[in-house]
Parts: C-alpha cells; sequence; structure tokens
C-alpha cells in the first residue's frame, strides 16, 4: 500500500518541532522525519534526515531528482564534502553514495519533484553567498534557484520586520532555520515547516530575535 503523508496540497500543513517522529530508514545510523510522502521506499518525499557519526547510505540515483539544504554536521558523499549551510541540487538521473564523517549530518531533503526538464546541478555554500535588499525594510534576500515558476530563496528577517499582506500563486514551502517566524495563523520557531496551497494569503512579521527562512514558491 502507497503511503500517503499530507498528501492533499490544497491543505496548509504546519509541522513544528514538538511534532517531529523519527523513523528509521533501511540503513543503520539514519533517520528520517517524514513531512509529506507519496510513494514507499522510492517516494515523492519532503523530509529532514538524520545521520550519525560514521554512518552510510547505499548508492542510488534520483530518478525525480534531489533538493536538499544541510541543516546542521557535515554531509558527504563521493563528490565532495557539504558542510552545514550547503543547498544541493541533484538532476533527475544523478546519483551519489553519501558517507558521513564523524560530525554527523541533518539535511532537509525533497526527492522526485523535479520539473523533467530542470537540468541544472547545483552546489551553494550559502554561508558565503552576499545577500540582495529584499522588497520591504527589514529584508535580505539570498536566491539559491529558479525555474518556470518555481522560485528558492533564503530570506533574512530583522527584528520586528513587517511584510504586507500577500497572495501565494503556486504556493509556498518555508523551512524556519533561525530564530522565530510569525504571521496571523501563529508562530513559527527554529525547525517549523509550513506549507501553504496556491492562493493561500497571510501577513507574516517577525519579533525581537528576528528570522531565517528558506522559501520555495510557485512549485505547488
Amino acid at each position: 500500500m502507497t503511503t500517503r503523508l499530507n498528501a492533499d496540497f490544497t491543505q496548509r500543513i504546519v509541522v513544528r518541532p514538538e511534532d517531529y517522529q523519527w523513523v528509521e530508514s533501511p540503513m543503520p545510523g539514519v533517520e528520517r522525519m517524514m513531512l509529506d510522502r507519496i510513494g514507499d521506499e522510492v517516494a515523492r518525499a519532503t523530509s529532514i534526515v538524520r545521520y550519525a557519526p560514521f554512518s552510510e547510505f547505499s548508492s542510488h540515483t534520483h530518478s525525480g531528482g534531489e533538493e536538499f539544504l544541510v541543516l546542521d554536521g557535515v554531509f558527504a558523499d563521493e563528490h565532495q564534502e557539504y558542510p552545514q549551510g550547503s543547498y544541493v541540487r541533484n538532476p533527475i538521473g544523478s546519483a551519489h553514495t553519501p558517507k558521513i564523517g564523524k560530525e554527523g549530518a541533518v539535511i532537509w531533503v525533497k526527492l522526485h519533484q523535479f520539473n523533467q526538464d530542470d537540468r541544472l546541478q547545483k552546489v551553494i555554500a550559502t554561508q558565503s553567498q552576499p545577500w540582495r535588499q529584499g522588497v520591504a525594510n527589514g529584508l535580505s534576500v539570498m536566491p539559491l534557484h529558479e525555474f518556470e515558476n518555481e522560485h528558492v530563496a533564503l530570506v533574512k528577517w530583522e527584528s520586528n520586520t513587517q511584510f504586507s499582506s500577500h497572495q501565494h500563486w503556486g504556493g509556498e514551502e518555508i523551512l524556519v532555520l533561525e530564530g522565530t517566524f510569525h504571521d496571523e495563523h501563529g508562530a513559527y520557531p527554529k525547525g517549523t515547516w509550513i506549507r501553504s496551497p496556491h492562493l493561500s494569503r497571510h501577513t507574516p512579521f517577525t519579533k525581537e530575535d528576528g528570522a531565517l527562512i528558506y522559501v520555495k514558491t510557485g512549485h505547488l
């Protein structure tokens, strides 16, 4: 039976750190917190994956592409090491064999969600990339990827920043990386994942601690 988790993309979904339920993967030392999933071991999936020090994952091909952001530690494969803050896109047909070192690693990863024509392989060290002025005071933006309607960026919110009410054409997905993100629906601390459907609307803001978020729009 096919696993279906948060598979209705017309619904707004919020998963906070206190909601995390870690599930063992087929490989020892590798655990997953599943955020959304359609499929079994090979699936359209969004997950947080936790690798113990010196853990490994079997060689695999990305039949639907792989996008990941290193949240903690150092992820590694036969190609290179990816320290915290690395943003990586491995296109359809790419392959690798993850092999983690002494630091362990935590990554946020999306599988089987690439457009067939989106072929760009990409590694961005976000810790050393420049920021651009955002469209509102108190916002800084680091673009990571664009393809057709899909836009991916990091957005840094200073303390007590207010953004205008806006509608999400094609939906919006957010992972809170630092601080606390807010809107009229609630408060979202570090580690919170928010998926908002096509044509949803909100009015986001920050308080004293500001926020750093990963945001993807136009893909739902």
